[in-house]
């Protein structure tokens, strides 16, 4: 998966998911919209066989991008939280 910013703002990034599942995209903006700075979070297609763009807007002087940032770093988190539950089950 390929990332390109669209626009970025103070308030507002725009950034395209090449080659991206809507699966992933749609945890993160799940996942954004959590923060409380975090006004928008939304994915947006044109069509359903186009790449879907995410579409992030902050308050309070929120970076976009350090909002997707750390809502990214989350998720990875929480899935390495899930591997280790999952291993801990092979081994009981």
């Amino acid at each position: 998966m390929k990332l390109k910013l669209l626009e970025l703002t103070d308030d507002k990034a725009r950034i395209l998911f090449e080659g991206g599942g809507n699966t992933y995209i749609d945890a993160l903006a799940t996942e954004l919209i959590r923060d409380p700075q975090v006004d928008v979070a939304q994915r947006k297609q044109a069509f359903r066989f186009t790449d879907p763009e995410l579409v992030v807007t902050t308050v309070g002087g929120r970076s976009p991008i350090l909002a997707v940032t750390d809502a990214a770093k989350r998720l990875s988190g929480y899935a390495g939280e899930l591997l280790q539950q999952i291993e801990s089950l092979e081994t009981a």
